[in-house]
């Protein structure tokens, strides 16, 4: 009877030790701790790196008890607002439904939170700048796209008129004889291309002239003096009956389908003797004439 209630008083102290040791084991099973960098952040689902590189989904709750440390025992109480992406956390919790690491409690350090504060500030400025940059370079690419089918527009412009003006050269081409209306002649200098202004009135009074007639168009032909090389004048003729072009476009709003294909002459049909100054100068001319087909004169 003795050694019964003796073991029975042994029992009761043992029984207890054990029943504590194993719901510390119990508790132990369901509670784990994590430390970690926060990689991503989607609402109340936090992406934590931890230090060996895994990733673990820890999942915020109403409960969840976030506090930045103060002392080695305290901490004070933070909003969630305070977890963002950089910030290095101890998360202790539990693995639930689907792998998510529930957090009951989160700490970290108030250095560490705003360390993580200046590079998200740095991160924002520089997403700033790009999103910048995008639409400077989008601006940029919609004005080129625009100069591109304007260039495009005038280039098929030119060669509408072209069309239009090597079809009037070819029917003035095919006619025997047209009306000379009226005709001026522009004198240039020794290597000169560029028109007098003394010239201007004239070749707009010219230009004016030609709206009164009917059916006409503008012929106008270039021509240099024999000084220099044949290659030379050829190209100034040239440049000085497209100056003289450009004048009657711009200044007398002659359309361009009303002039002749310009004509470099070179140092074809000289007027002047050459090699004296009175005779070359006379040779440095451009010569602009009305002309008006017979055949369109009486309709």
């Amino acid at each position: 009877m003795a050694y019964t209630k003796a073991l029975k008083n042994v029992s009761i102290p043992i029984l207890l030790l054990a029943t504590v040791v194993l719901t510390s084991v119990l508790v132990s099973a369901q509670t784990s701790q994590l430390e970690g960098v926060i990689k991503a952040r989607s609402g109340v689902q936090i992406t934590l790196e931890t230090a060996d590189a895994t990733e673990v989904i820890v999942l915020l709750t109403e409960n969840t008890n976030i506090g930045q440390d103060v002392g080695v025992l305290r901490s004070k109480r933070m909003p969630n607002t305070s977890l963002i992406p950089g910030l290095p956390i101890r998360v202790e919790g539990a693995y639930g439904d689907g792998k998510q690491f529930v957090a009951k409690t989160i700490r970290f350090k108030g250095s560490d939170l705003q360390q993580a504060k200046a590079i998200q500030a740095g991160v924002a400025e520089t997403k700033k700048q790009t999103s910048q940059n995008q639409a400077e370079l989008e601006k940029q690419n919609a004005e080129l796209k625009a100069q591109n089918e304007a260039l495009k527009a005038h280039q098929e412009a030119i060669e509408k008129n072209k069309a239009a003006i090597a079809a009037n050269s070819a029917r003035f081409g095919q006619l025997d004889d047209w009306y000379i209306i009226d005709e001026l002649i522009i004198y240039f200098g020794n290597g000169k291309t560029n028109v007098d202004p003394k010239y201007v009135p004239q070749l707009t009074a010219l230009a004016e002239k030609a709206k009164g007639v009917k059916g006409h168009r503008i012929e106008i032909k270039g021509f240099a003096s024999s000084t220099g090389s044949a290659a030379a004048n050829q190209k100034l003729s040239n440049q000085r009956a497209q100056n003289v072009k450009n004048i009657l476009l711009q200044d007398g709003h002659v359309p361009v389908t009303s002039i002749l294909a310009p004509g470099a002459m070179g140092e074809s049909r000289q007027i002047g003797e050459a090699n004296t100054p009175q005779g070359e100068a006379e040779n440095r001319r451009v010569r602009i004439r009305i002309l008006q087909n017979k055949a369109l004169a009486g309709t």
